[in-house]
């Protein structure tokens, strides 16, 4: 196990850093009330006092329920400003503008939330000097179970290289809501969803495979699968080279 209190003034201070170099004011977040944003956003506040992280509900019933509740009370306990827009109305207006100019599959509309988000949280970032911290950790990168430009775009992320198992080590560690460390992980894409019953494979069997490399032969023929085919979600944007 990491020592996480090393771990937390080691992370506290690359966030400092960061700021001073930047000449960023604050920084902002997108709060889900899922493990890895309270993470982040513990960090942060812990780092730079002008941290706020925004509550994006779109579409999905979780988003306005449990999800914004559980990311309300890591706020409340840790003294993060919270703030909330509402983007169900406009993924509304931009699957209107949609129609008739492409018909939109399950995954194209199930995207479209998070880079809503994104864009929502570059805004205020512009409008207020602000750098995007982002949520990812590095179970999610290695099987590419994020959004390109969507939750995969940010200035900085204080917890990339963690693994989910360490990521609730740590939340324990700092005392983070029980809501938070028990809840299934979820992205909250639509209703009823679950990271692990959609990747059709467990956190504990990624991470074993990442920290050990001894899993399943099931769980590894997933896991490889899921990592070959979100490559390009990890590497550089393609340019032409005279």
């Amino acid at each position: 196990m990491r020592d996480y209190q090393k771990e937390f003034e080691g992370r506290t201070a690359f966030i400092r850093e960061l700021l001073k170099s930047s000449g960023a004011a604050g920084i902002v977040f997108g709060n889900s009330g899922g493990k890895d944003s309270a993470l982040v956003g513990i960090l942060c506040k812990a780092a730079c006092e002008n941290t706020v992280g925004i509550l994006m509900p779109c579409a999905s019933k979780r988003n306005y329920g449990l999800d914004a509740d559980d990311g309300r009370e890591v706020a409340e306990k840790f003294g993060i400003e919270t703030r909330l827009v509402d983007l169900t109305p406009v993924r509304q207006a931009e699957i209107r503008a949609l129609e008739g100019v492409a018909e939109l599959t399950d995954m194209a509309l199930a995207n479209i939330a998070p880079r809503l988000r994104m864009t929502t949280l570059y805004a205020i970032a512009a409008a207020e000097n602000r750098l995007v911290a982002g949520t990812g950790n590095r179970s999610e990168a290695y099987m590419g179970y994020f959004t390109k430009w969507g939750d995969g775009a940010h200035d900085f992320n204080p917890i990339g290289d963690l693994t989910v198992t360490e990521i609730y080590e740590f939340l324990e560690f700092l005392g983070a809501p029980r809501s938070v460390i028990e809840k299934a992980p979820s992205a909250g894409l639509f209703d009823g969803q679950t990271d692990e019953s959609e990747m059709g494979v467990s956190y504990k069997a990624i991470d074993d495979y990442l920290l050990t490399g001894q899993v399943s032969p099931e769980d590894r023929a997933v896991i490889e699968r899921y990592h070959a085919r979100s490559e390009h979600k990890r590497r550089p944007i393609a340019a032409y080279q005279a």
